[in-house]
C-alpha cells in the first residue's frame, strides 16, 4: 500500500495544489491559449489517474477477489512486492473514499450531460418559435446558419445534431462584412474544437468537487482560454482589429469594457486583440505539449514500478 500512499499523497497533492495555482498566474497560456488547454487537460488526467490507480490498488488490498483478477496473469513475486496485505482498516478506508469520489465523479458528469442536452432541447424549441417561416415549398430542415429577428446583436453556436449556428439581425446590420466574418469564424471555431464537452467536463468537476484546487482552476481558466483560442481562429483569418472591433460592437450594450467580474473576460480579450503578443516559439510550443502528455505517465510509473522491479 505504500504504492497506494506515494500517488495520493505525493503526485496528487503536488498536482493538485500548487501547480495549478502556478499554471493560473502563468501569463504564456494566453499567447497560445490551445496549448493552454492541452497542458490543463494533461493535469486533470494526471490528478484522475491517480485516484483510479489507487482505487484498483485499494480495491485489491481490500478484496481477495479483485486482487485475484487484477494480479492473475502475474507472477506471485509481482503480487508480493506490492505488499497489499498491509494496513486493511485504512486501505479499506482510503478505498471506500476514493470508490465514494469515483461514483460521484461520475454522477456529476452524468447530471451536467443531462442539464446541457434538456437546456438545448429547450433552446431548439424556443428557436423554431422565433424562427421565421419558410415559404412554402421549400423543405422544412433549416441550413447551419438561422438568422432571427432581433434588434440586439448577438451570435452563438449551438452544439447538437444538427450543430446550428444562430446569428440576429441586429448583428447584421451592425457589423461590416469583414466583422461580421470573424464573429461566424469564431463560433466555427468552438465548434470545431469541441469546446462544449471541454466546458461540460470542466464544470462537472468543478461542481462535484468545489474545494479542489486543480478543478475551480480549471474551470475557470477553461472557460477563459476557449474563448481566447476561438479569437485567435477568428484573427488570423480576419485580422486582430477586425476581430476586436467585432467583439465590441457585438457586446456594446453589455457593456463590452466594463470593469465587473461578469465583463472582465470581454475587455481582457479586447485588450489582448489590440495589443497582440507574439504566439510561443515553436520550440516552446513542442517542449509545452510533449512535457505535458509525458506527465500523466507517472502515476502509471508509480504504479507499475514495484511489479517491474520484482520482475528484474
Amino acid at each position: 500500500m505504500t504504492v497506494c500512499l506515494l500517488l495520493l499523497f505525493t503526485v496528487g497533492v503536488t498536482a493538485a495544489v500548487p501547480v495549478p495555482r502556478a499554471l493560473t498566474r502563468s501569463r504564456w497560456p494566453e499567447r497560445d491559449p490551445v496549448v493552454g488547454l492541452w497542458v490543463w487537460q494533461c493535469l486533470v488526467a494526471t490528478v484522475l489517474l491517480c485516484c483510479l490507480t489507487s482505487l484498483a490498488l485499494g480495491a485489491a488490498a481490500v478484496f481477495g477477489t479483485v486482487r485475484t483478477q487484477l494480479f492473475a496473469p502475474a507472477p506471485p513475486a509481482v503480487t508480493a512486492a506490492y505488499n497489499l496485505s498491509a494496513g486493511p482498516v485504512w486501505a479499506a478506508l482510503i478505498t471506500l473514499l476514493l470508490a465514494t469520489g469515483a461514483a460521484w465523479t461520475t454522477a456529476m458528469l452524468a447530471r451536467e450531460l443531462a442539464e446541457a442536452r434538456r437546456r438545448r432541447l429547450s433552446s431548439r424549441a424556443h428557436l423554431r418559435e422565433r424562427a421565421p417561416d419558410l415559404p412554402a415549398g421549400l423543405p422544412a430542415a433549416r441550413g447551419p446558419l438561422l438568422v432571427l429577428e432581433d434588434e440586439y446583436p448577438d451570435a452563438w453556436w449551438m452544439p447538437g445534431s444538427p450543430p446550428q449556428l444562430i446569428v440576429t439581425t441586429g448583428a447584421l446590420r451592425r457589423l461590416t462584412h469583414h466583422q461580421l466574418d470573424a464573429v461566424l469564424t469564431h463560433e466555427r471555431g468552438h465548434a470545431r474544437a469541441h469546446h462544449d464537452w471541454l466546458l461540460h467536463l470542466s464544470t462537472a468537476l468543478a461542481t462535484g468537487f468545489p474545494r479542489i484546487p486543480v478543478f475551480a482552476h480549471f474551470c475557470d481558466q477553461t472557460h477563459r482560454l476557449v474563448e481566447l483560442a476561438a479569437d485567435d481562429t477568428a484573427s488570423r483569418r480576419c485580422g486582430h482589429l477586425t476581430t476586436a472591433l467585432a467583439l465590441i460592437e457585438l457586446n456594446q450594450h453589455r457593456g463590452v469594457l466594463s470593469c465587473s467580474s461578469s465583463r472582465r473576460l470581454l475587455g481582457e480579450r479586447v485588450d489582448r486583440l489590440l495589443e497582440p503578443r507574439p504566439r510561443l516559439g515553436r520550440r516552446r510550443r513542442a517542449l509545452a505539449t510533449t512535457t505535458a502528455a509525458l506527465v500523466p505517465l507517472v502515476p502509471l510509473l508509480i504504479t507499475f514500478a514495484p511489479g517491474l522491479t520484482a520482475l528484474a
